[in-house]
């Protein structure tokens, strides 16, 4: 499966555009309490990473249930509610059947 943030694929020609497909992840963000900044950052920083990747996996699979082999123009969105203590991800692009040139 091929994803880019791009519209299309060099040396790739679209075949069909399959549709929109999206995959969300939220992940509530454990406290601990520390007095070490740092400690904190780095642990909200791994659950980003953690929250995105679910999303891309997410995506991925919708893209493969409509029998996409890519997908092009993918937008990231990445929300921290401080509050709640929440992380969410949305990662959102067009499934399409690609070919090599």
């Amino acid at each position: 499966m091929l994803l880019t943030t791009t519209n299309s694929v060099e040396d790739y020609k679209i075949m069909e555009y399959k549709g929109i497909v999206s995959g969300t992840a939220v992940n509530v963000q454990k406290m601990t309490m520390t007095f070490n900044m740092q400690k904190y950052y780095t642990g909200i920083s791994e659950s980003i990473s953690e929250v995105k990747a679910q999303a891309f996996e997410q995506l991925k699979q919708n893209a493969e249930k409509i029998n996409a082999n890519a997908v092009v123009g993918i937008q990231v969105d990445i929300e921290i509610k401080s509050s709640e203590y929440l992380i969410a991800a949305t990662v959102t692009g067009t499934a399409v059947s690609i070919v090599k040139r």
